[in-house]
């Protein structure tokens, strides 16, 4: 029979409705039964395309004894981290500051009030590499809990308290030239010099930093902020990390090399990714930088885009339980796909080996060069599609979340601006329409919707920040007044709402209570949630001529400078708004009638790669659009207007003094 599960929203949650456990959403409810029944809780967190968080299902919430035990002398609560990322995030600071790690499934038990007091990762179903069974644990817990009760009271007091202390900052200081150099020779020391990329494995893509990178590169010019970027994007593109047949990056390599991936497609990813590969591709021209932008967007349309108009949250690392098992091939494999000459040839292409790269003699593909048969490759690419689509696929995580939405529209919206892609632009368009339409409700954010309805979750500081960052790129891209508007409403609740006496928080004022409000200062794969809100109140008042949203982006990233100078790896997108902000940002209105003239002058503007350059295109003074207002033709002719810090440059009207306007302050 199904739980109480069966009723979710969310895609893991139902993966989990027939589990014997007797599962709880997250909420009042199930803390005040575990108060009546004077038992712990165990809250367990993960996600649809976890691959752990299977085996851990698999293994231990569908056996009955485990279920048994479970039910007997605990109340479970099952959370979906990506739709609860602010229940997620509290028991996270717990695991790590008990073990000193993190990770999905988290496995966290608490007092019926919600501290917790013991916390873990996966637990096997027998001892094994040093770690108890699953069920020795919980026996313990309840044997601790009968006898011990007030220790482990104790210990949750303790451990909220500790949890609860906020991060010292620094006082907040600007985002000064001196700050952000020193955080790129900081970057260059940690660099890898023989795969690319920073850190050893496993590596996660580093979005957030190669987007300051690009844009410290075109502020002022330095060669090693360039070589970086293009050097970990060529990188990543020819490695096993990105699907060199359908486009679209896995969410990390677990080796050094970029060789094999932790299978699993994130809508979060990919939309960085793309945005830093068109950014890429503008900074340098280079082909295969086109190539990945262009495969990478249409993958987020056509394998998550939704009906109802957004996209989806992932694609499972696993399928039928077997992690890569439609993504690799054997030499075999391509041989039949192929023929043999084609199959041979696609081997040494794409780096399939006899002996593997991945497991049981299978390899990721490669491309790590790009094949003087150009053609030959588009058939043989076309072939293993075909093939492919012919193994059992991942699931797909179909829930549309609010900020990584934001995260997409803004990145396929500057695709097609800067390549011409009107399908870019159009899917940008509909996702946020149905954001618009569906997730904003009331004036406030839900954070995530599924077969467009709203959940009931309440929208996190991400969302308000991603969101308006998507939309004020694509009012850019449409010139349509809506999605500024919007922005600015998204912007003046998070003035409202997320910041008080003591500092930014990732939790509305009114959000649910929960044992401690939570404040996470550094990027993860996503950008801080303050660093995000800072960059769109940067961008919306160069779009909207708000000095004071602009002095509210100013501290919020302001407040991360120790981060940046100190730990650059981890405040990326904060060290990009400080790039856009020492840039003026640039506020370029391309105002005349539609045609040839203007198009020229438009795709010069937009080919500008100073940081965080806001730029407009349409008829004078169109409604909605402040950076057209007053901006009329000059000499009868469509003309740029140039302004920075609301200081303007007189129009320009041709090509060959643009460039001059538009370069470095």
């Amino acid at each position: 029979m199904p739980n109480r599960l069966a009723a979710a929203t969310s895609p893991y949650l139902l993966q989990h409705a027939e589990n014997p456990v007797d599962w709880r959403e997250w909420g009042e409810e199930a803390f005040a039964e575990a108060r009546t029944r004077d038992v712990p809780v165990l809250v367990s967190v993960g996600y649809a395309a976890c691959h752990w968080c299977h085996v851990m299902a698999h293994e231990s919430f569908e056996d009955e004894a485990t279920a048994a035990q479970l039910n007997a002398d605990f109340v479970c609560v099952k959370v979906d981290r990506e739709e609860r990322p602010d229940v997620d995030s509290v028991y996270m600071s717990a695991t790590q500051a008990l073990t000193g790690h993190g990770g999905w499934p988290m496995t966290v038990f608490t007092t019926p009030d919600g501290r917790p007091f013991y916390c873990g990762t996966y637990f096997p179903p027998r001892p094994a590499h040093g770690m108890p069974a699953f069920r020795q644990v919980l026996g313990a817990v309840t044997q601790a809990w009968t006898t011990r009760r007030e220790e482990l009271e104790s210990a949750g007091t303790r451990i909220v308290e500790g949890i609860s202390a906020r991060l010292d900052l620094g006082a907040p200081m600007p985002l000064t030239a001196e700050v952000l150099d020193t955080a790129v020779a900081a970057l260059a020391g940690g660099y890898d010099e023989e795969f690319a990329g920073f850190g050893g494995a496993p590596k996660f893509p580093p979005s957030m930093l190669l987007e300051f990178l690009l844009r410290h590169w075109a502020r002022t010019g330095d060669p090693e902020a360039l070589r970086m970027a293009a050097g970990t994007g060529e990188a990543m593109a020819r490695g096993g990390i990105y699907d060199q047949l359908a486009g679209g990056f896995a969410r990390y390599a677990v080796d050094a090399e970029w060789v094999v991936p932790h299978f699993e497609k994130m809508l979060y990813d990919n939309a960085l990714l793309l945005r830093v590969y068109v950014h890429l591709w503008r900074a340098t021209g280079e082909s295969w930088a086109r190539r990945v932008a262009d495969e990478t967007a249409a993958f987020l349309i056509r394998d998550l885009g939704t009906p109802e108009g957004g996209l989806a949250s992932a694609l499972d690392a696993d399928t039928d339980g077997v992690e890569g098992l439609t993504y690799v091939w054997t030499p075999d494999q391509l041989v039949e796909a192929l023929g043999e000459d084609d199959g041979r040839w696609a081997a040494e292409v794409f780096a399939v080996t006899p002996a593997g790269t991945f497991e049981h003699g299978a390899s990721t593909l490669r491309l790590l060069r790009d094949p003087d048969e150009p053609a030959r490759l588009a058939s043989v690419r076309e072939r293993l599609v075909a093939a492919r689509a012919g193994r059992p696929q991942p699931a797909r995580d179909d829930k549309v979340v609010t900020a990584w939405n934001g995260l997409a529209i803004a990145a396929l919206a500057e695709h097609g601006v800067l390549t011409g892609n009107e399908a870019s632009v159009a899917a940008a368009r509909r996702a946020a329409v149905l954001v618009a339409d569906v997730h904003w409700v009331d004036g406030r954010l839900r954070r995530a919707s599924r077969d467009g309805v709203a959940g009931a979750p309440a929208g996190v500081l991400e969302d308000y920040g991603d969101l308006a960052e998507g939309l004020l790129a694509l009012h850019q891209a449409t010139g349509e007044g809506r999605w500024l508007e919007l922005a600015g409403d998204l912007l003046d609740v998070v003035a409202e709402q997320f910041i008080d006496a003591d500092g930014w928080h990732d939790t509305a004022a009114d959000a649910e209570a929960l044992v401690h409000r939570p404040f996470d200062p550094a990027d993860g794969p996503t950008p801080a949630g303050v660093a995000a809100a800072g960059g769109a109140l940067v961008t919306y008042a160069a779009l909207a001529g708000a000095p004071r949203h602009r002095e509210l982006g100013e501290a919020a990233v302001g407040s991360l400078a120790r981060l940046v100078a100190q730990a650059p790896r981890a405040a990326g997108w904060a060290a990009a708004v400080g790039e856009a902000l020492l840039a003026g940002p640039l506020e370029i209105a391309v105002s005349g009638p539609a045609g040839a003239e203007r198009d020229a002058l438009a795709a010069a503007a937009r080919a500008s790669v100073s940081p965080g350059a806001v730029v407009v295109v349409g008829d004078p003074d169109t409604p909605g659009v402040p950076l057209l207002a007053g901006r009329p033709l000059a000499q009868g002719r469509p003309a740029v207007y140039v302004c920075r810090g609301f200081v303007c440059s007189a129009p320009v009207t041709e090509l060959s003094p643009l460039g001059g306007v538009l370069g470095p302050s």
